[in-house]
């Protein structure tokens, strides 16, 4: 689920330049609810947009009843209207399952999460949990950056390539070996028509350069110009072509990079990089294993993914986190590829065991062998009063049809109450759902912004970066900050509130995700709203005082 900023618009161009000669399957949309839920009280409809060429860095915090109409959260408002003068009740953990965080980001390291009991750097397990010097979480995967798909690894498996805990059947098989091969031909097309445009991009910017007189070059700049010479007028035109979809240089070469590592790593049935683990795969009831390192090799995604819940406010350094009183454990189980179901377990009894209040998990895939195994590590935060708060995807499909594992859904029957299903919205209201979010109207509980958004980067940068992966913690954030400053809020409470108090766009027409389809917002998921912070304070405000 790591989706780089541009790179999903970047793969509908391509798409839509190859659709004539290679037609593919696009997701039927969901039909709207018999009864779609009401707009909640707390939350009128938003104002109408102000149109806008790019997002304000800080869109997501933006109130939609504001003059510029942005579809944010409201979170600023709610601390100068509703919060002003107050401190946070209680100090909220959140754990941040991903690919790891970096501990010394200037904006992350106050709101970090440390394990009272450890004493760090002493090689011993002082507190008895299992884990050696886990100060700040515990990593899972060792050494690990690259893994396979899952659907690659059971393709292995039933090919002969690989064994693992439970081989797939001859059925099973024969799906696993179509979904694979098609994801692999795919991968290759998308990559020889990106390869394409980098080679368009590599002729046209230097005779853009020398038109312009000039290093630098904006879309302000080329628009501007006027060439007589049909080179550099076709340059232009190519240029501009991309830039009206948001599509750079770095955009393109970020997505030369994913493809290429699709079909080295994530596609490739011979890669396989567990050895270095030190665990054995086959044993899903091993949990001592890995290390202390939670940052890993690669901390790009969890990064982002705990500035956006709790960078430090107020601190004038880049970006504000939307909940104060919180800190991040960082817990890594998500590689380069797909996460094994093993590590998810591990990762979800790990939170609930050290005192997490809020798990987001940011990640997922479209196989889960061992699903059994995470089912019973949720139904064990559940036990334990923990909230979980889940990204939907990023494929533009309707995950009724096509799921995007971990569920709530249990396999053996039965769901997870205390689940938030996420899908991510864009600041533009007139395509308001993302193009690339997962939707679902019994699956997909509320959108929230997850397009363009900026926060932490590792070695204390900031950088924007889209995907449902950014509108979990979204919601995370504003499911921290109710437990923060109201403490007598269950998970179950804060799940309610934060569904009954969305922004609501029922009824407005957006273009589906995947298709491009109108359709109501409303057939998209359960609220037909995005995540609303103030409206969702106001409602904790009422409630703990009708106790």
């Amino acid at each position: 689920m790591k989706l780089r900023s541009g790179i999903a618009l970047l793969t509908l161009l391509v798409a839509a330049c190859t659709s004539a000669r290679a037609p593919t399957e696009t997701p039927v949309p969901a039909p709207p609810p018999a009864s779609p839920p009401p707009p909640p009280p707390t939350a009128p409809p938003p104002s109408p947009a102000t149109t806008l060429r790019e997002a304000p860095d800080d869109w997501l915090m933006h109130d939609p009843q504001a003059a510029n109409g942005l579809p944010g959260t409201g979170v600023e408002r709610a601390y100068r209207e509703l919060l002003a003068g107050r401190q946070p009740a209680r100090t909220v953990v959140v754990a941040v399952i991903d690919g790891g965080v970096d501990t010394a980001h200037v904006d992350l390291a106050e709101n970090l999460w440390r394990n009272p009991r450890e004493t760090p750097g002493n090689g011993r397990d002082d507190d008895g949990n299992g884990y050696v010097d886990d100060v700040h979480g515990w990593n899972f995967l060792g050494d690990v950056h690259h893994d396979r798909f899952e659907v690659t690894r059971l393709y292995a498996q039933c090919t002969g390539a690989a064994t693992g805990p439970e081989a797939p059947d001859s059925l099973q098989c024969e799906n696993i070996e179509i979904d694979f091969e098609k994801e692999k031909a795919e991968a290759e097309q998308i990559l020889g028509q990106v390869r394409e445009i980098d080679q368009a991009l590599a002729m046209s910017l230097p005779m853009l350069h020398e038109a312009l007189g000039t290093d630098s070059i904006t879309r302000e700049t080329v628009e501007a110009l006027r060439p007589e010479s049909q080179d550099v007028q076709r340059a232009r035109s190519i240029y501009l072509q991309l830039a009206a979809n948001g599509i750079t240089p770095e955009v393109v070469e970020d997505a030369k990079e994913e493809y290429e590592s699709r079909l080295e790593y994530k596609l490739n049935p011979s890669f396989n990089p567990r050895r270095s683990v030190g665990d054995d795969p086959s044993d899903l009831s091993e949990r001592d294993y890995g290390s202390a390192d939670v940052m890993g090799p690669d901390a790009s995604h969890g990064t982002h993914v705990a500035g956006i819940i709790a960078a430090v406010r107020g601190n004038g350094i880049g970006v504000d986190g939307i909940a104060s009183g919180v800190q991040i454990m960082a817990v890594r189980a998500v590689p380069d590829g797909d996460e094994h179901d093993k590590d998810v377990a591990n990762a979800i009894r790990y939170a609930a065991d050290n005192g997490a209040h809020i798990i987001n998990m940011s990640f997922g895939k479209g196989y889960s062998p061992q699903k059994d195994v995470v089912d019973e590590a949720v139904e064990y935060a559940e036990s334990r009063g923990v909230l979980i708060v889940h990204a939907a995807g990023n494929d533009g499909e309707d995950l009724g049809a096509n799921p995007s594992f971990p569920t709530r859904s249990y396999e053996d029957g039965g769901t997870a109450a205390n689940w938030i299903e996420v899908g991510a919205s864009s600041w533009n209201v007139d395509s308001l759902a993302a193009t690339f979010s997962n939707y679902g109207d019994a699956e997909v509980d509320l959108f929230a912004p997850g397009v363009e958004i900026l926060s932490t980067s590792p070695g204390g940068g900031f950088e924007r970066q889209q995907g449902t992966s950014m509108a979990a913690p979204v919601v995370t954030g504003v499911a921290a900050l109710l437990m923060a400053y109201y403490p007598e809020l269950t998970a179950a409470d804060v799940k309610r509130i934060i569904l009954a108090s969305v922004t609501p766009y029922a009824s407005r027409s957006v273009p589906s995700p995947g298709t491009g389809t109108p359709v109501p917002f409303r057939s998209l998921s359960v609220t037909g709203g995005v995540v609303n912070a103030y409206a969702a304070i106001r409602m904790a405000q009422e409630t703990s005082t009708g106790r």
